[in-house]
C-alpha cells in the first residue's frame, strides 16, 4: 500500500515535470515548445522555424503526461513506465535531431542545452522509477486476499490432524451386555435351561 502511494505521487510529479518542461528553454533560450513535432522524425532534424502550442514539443509531453496520470487512476505499472520510456524516447530523438542540425551539443542555458531539457530527461527517470515503485492491482489484490499463517492453521479439520493419538483401546461395554468372546443368552435360554435340569 506505502510503495503504491509513493510510486503515485512520483508518477504524479514526474508528468507534472513533463508538462512544464516545454515551457522552459531546451536549447541555446529556445523554449520546447517552438520545435516542431515533424522535425524530430526528418532526416534534415531540427529547423529554426518555430511552432505552434498544439504542434510542438508540448503536445508530445502532455501524451505522456495522460498516460502516466491514467495509470495512476488504474494503479498500471505497465502505463506509468511506458510514459516514463515515451518521455525519455522523446527527449533522446530530439536531443540527436538538435545535434544534427548545430553539428554538437553543449549544455548551458545561453548556448547548449537547458533547463526544459534536463526537466524532461528527469521527468522519464521519474517515471520509471515510480514504476518499479508501485505493486500494481494485481500486487494489491494479492497482498488483500491472503489469509494471514494463524487463520489458515486454526482452520484445519480433525481429519488433517497430523500428530498421532495413543492408541487407548476398544471401548467399554455397556452397562448390561455380554461380556465379549461369550454367546449372548436371554432370559428365555436360562428357563430352558433350568427345566431340563
Amino acid at each position: 500500500m506505502i510503495r503504491n502511494v509513493i510510486g503515485s505521487l512520483l508518477a504524479l510529479l514526474g508528468a507534472a515535470a513533463a508538462v512544464y518542461s516545454p515551457f522552459r528553454p531546451w536549447y541555446g533560450g529556445r523554449p520546447g515548445r517552438d520545435y516542431r513535432i515533424p522535425e524530430l522524425f526528418q532526416a534534415g532534424g531540427i529547423t529554426s522555424a518555430d511552432a505552434a502550442l498544439f504542434s510542438g514539443l508540448f503536445v508530445l509531453m502532455l501524451v505522456v503526461a495522460v498516460v502516466a496520470v491514467l495509470g495512476v487512476l488504474f494503479r498500471s505499472r505497465s502505463a506509468v513506465g511506458v510514459a516514463g520510456v515515451l518521455a525519455l524516447g522523446f527527449t533522446i530523438l530530439w536531443m540527436v535531431r538538435q545535434g544534427q542540425a548545430v553539428g554538437s551539443l553543449s549544455v548551458g542555458n545561453t548556448g547548449g542545452l537547458a533547463s526544459g531539457a534536463g526537466l524532461a530527461l528527469g521527468s522519464g527517470f521519474l517515471l520509471l522509477l515510480a514504476s518499479a515503485l508501485m505493486t500494481g492491482r494485481r500486487g494489491a489484490a494479492r497482498g488483500r486476499h491472503a489469509a494471514p499463517p494463524a487463520e489458515v492453521s486454526s482452520s484445519r479439520g480433525p481429519e488433517e490432524d497430523t500428530l498421532e493419538q495413543p492408541f487407548a483401546g476398544p471401548p467399554p461395554p455397556e452397562p448390561g451386555a455380554p461380556p465379549p468372546g461369550r454367546p449372548f443368552k436371554g432370559p428365555q435360554a436360562e428357563d430352558d435351561h433350568r427345566d431340563a435340569a
